[in-house]
């Protein structure tokens, strides 16, 4: 193996010229030595080479200025405070790197698609977009770009294979239109310290019959919240569920981010359901939406999504604390560091950065984790082959309504943010990762003790159930306002579960026949079909071997079942 690497690292300073010396060399030895040191996947002579590559392909375009955005988070602050200037020293190319809110990227990103006007040269937005960019081909298509325009600005040591988000960003035409910036996950949480406790042990085996551990499913998950909420730890009233409820966009992230996926919502498949994915959204052959109500064969107001938002306002109301009510997603999001909660269904593993500051009241006096974080818990309706939750996975996209050289200097600035010379010690400031080589790095091998199970999840098989939303949504920043909206109504009383998951899928189908009338994304653009019955499409998508729609389960609460932490973590490493 390692003659193998060594061959590969010399024939990659062959390919890319290492050892001349050209302007930029300089500023780049002076990068590598402050920040990259030996956070890179490459030796030194391979860093010098990579760079040499961004020195050279550069040269045309030194000068100029370019402006790319990204949505606020630390991987991204982390790109535009100190990689940008980097990569302008290096290569004479300046980059503004703006940080706004997700929603106002999306917005961003929709005025260029609809008024062609150059915004930015290039987006960090969610692949959760890849069926809207498929459809519109207003982006690059990437995979045609590398081969053909964009060939003379593509490091040839880029590796997208190494890329683990690779099959988020690729559409059904098999071409890939997005390249992963960050990923993180949404996964279950809880205090492993508690959850340990002899006594938290006995009296839970006492009261429920079965094991204290990490719940597989939600009728577990339930359990523990009512055991844990009411008690006292550690001086603390505590509670055993947080979340979110306040009526604004993030609340849409909450379900358009897979909680129905997590109930059991649409089809089996892996990145996403198919032909209902988990937004209830269903395709024909031809992967053409055909309808998102039960009507028509979707899922979005079927049991299984009903059930989801049932039991969302059920635990919000009786197991967190009581003003996550008025709490938007970025509110609530630190709330667990703070020492209170005993488990969270569904928590972000970009919050992990902020959760081993030191002195927070979840940490051992050694810097260690008093929490871990475990693939979420599952609804009644889901079956094994279902995704089991979401990965948010920001993606550099380039539009084709960028001039073709203002295209190529934001590339170049793109593969470097993501390039193997950077991508651990990138990783390790963020924990945001890409790149299979940068989670089989050593130094995260050392650091995964002080992770609370990140790494060893990212290098598990379970990974795989965890995906962006897929390609069955035609039109992303449309639809996923809609969301917020219906959910918010269910949530303040306006409106019953299915009262508002009703009007929500109703409201899919406006803009899905709107779409269709306009004709404007093609042979790929919906095509609506007829309405029948619950009854008849869940007969019709059982014959077809399929699921979605389900037809309710009079018993929502199926037998609990739950599994030991360490127990499960040795079973991904066999």
């Amino acid at each position: 193996m390692r003659r193998q690497f060594l061959t590969s690292t010399t024939a990659l300073v062959l390919l890319l010229g290492a050892g001349q010396a050209y302007a930029g060399m300089d500023e780049a030895k002076a990068f590598l030595d402050a920040e990259i040191k030996d956070m890179s996947v490459l030796d030194r002579a391979a860093q010098e080479a990579e760079m040499q590559w961004f020195v050279d392909a550069a040269k045309p375009f030194a000068g100029m200025d370019i402006k790319v955005v990204s949505e606020t988070i630390t991987t991204h602050e982390y790109e535009s405070k100190t990689l940008a200037k980097a990569f302008a020293d290096i290569t004479g190319i300046k980059v503004t790197h703006d940080l706004i809110g997700e929603g106002d990227v999306v917005e961003k990103l929709q005025t260029q698609m609809q008024s062609g006007e150059n915004i930015y040269d290039a987006y960090i937005n969610d692949s959760d977009l890849i069926g809207t960019h498929w459809r519109y081909q207003q982006a690059r298509n990437l995979t045609d770009w590398m081969a053909n325009a964009g060939k003379d600005v593509t490091n040839p040591n880029i590796d997208v294979d190494d890329f683990i988000g690779k099959s988020f960003t690729t559409a059904p035409d098999g071409n890939l239109y997005q390249l992963p910036d960050q990923q993180f996950a949404n996964l279950y949480w809880f205090r492993y310290d508690w959850f340990n406790d002899e006594k938290n042990k006995a009296d839970f085996k006492a009261e429920y019959g079965y094991d204290l551990g990490v719940p597989v499913n939600w009728s577990a998950y339930e359990d523990i919240a009512k055991f844990f909420t009411g008690r006292e730890i550690d001086g603390k009233k505590v509670y055993g569920h947080m979340d979110y409820g306040k009526k604004d966009p993030s609340l849409g992230w909450r379900f358009t981010d897979a909680w129905l996926s997590m109930a059991g919502n649409g089809d089996k498949g892996i990145p996403n359901g198919l032909p209902v994915d988990e937004w209830g959204i269903k395709v024909n052959e031809k992967s053409q939406p055909v309808g998102s109500c039960v009507a028509r064969g979707g899922d979005t107001n079927g049991p299984a999504a009903v059930y989801s938002i049932e039991k969302y306002l059920e635990w919000l109301k009786a197991y967190a604390p009581p003003e996550a009510q008025g709490m938007t997603f970025s509110e609530s999001g630190p709330v667990p560091a703070q020492g209170a909660i005993a488990q969270q269904i569904f928590w972000y593993t970009a919050f992990t950065a902020d959760m081993v500051k030191e002195g927070l009241p979840v940490l051992n006096d050694d810097g260690t984790p008093r929490w871990r974080m475990a693939p979420s818990p599952h609804g009644v309706y889901w079956k094994d082959g279902m995704k089991l939750g979401y990965q948010d996975a920001g993606s550099w996209t380039l539009m084709k309504s960028t001039p073709d050289d203002r295209a190529k200097a934001a590339w170049l600035y793109a593969q470097f943010v993501t390039s193997k010379t950077v991508d651990v010690k990138k990783s390790h400031v963020g924990l945001t990762f890409i790149r299979e080589s940068t989670l089989q790095h050593q130094s995260f091998t050392d650091r995964a003790p002080k992770l609370g199970g990140l790494i060893e999840f990212y290098r598990s098989p379970a990974r795989v159930q965890w995906t962006p939303t897929g390609t069955n949504v035609p039109d992303y920043p449309k639809l996923a306002q809609l969301w917020w909206q219906a959910i918010g109504d269910a949530s303040s009383g306006a409106k019953t579960a299915q009262e508002a998951m009703d009007s929500l899928c109703s409201e899919q189908e406006k803009v899905l026949e709107r779409l269709e009338r306009a004709g404007v994304q093609g042979d790929i653009g919906p095509k609506m079909a007829e309405e029948t019955s619950l009854e008849e499409q869940n007969a019709a998508a059982v014959a077809a071997g399929n699921l979605a729609p389900q037809l309710k389960i009079e018993n929502e609460k199926e037998q609990p079942q739950t599994v030991n932490y360490d127990e499960l973590v040795k079973s991904w490493s066999k």
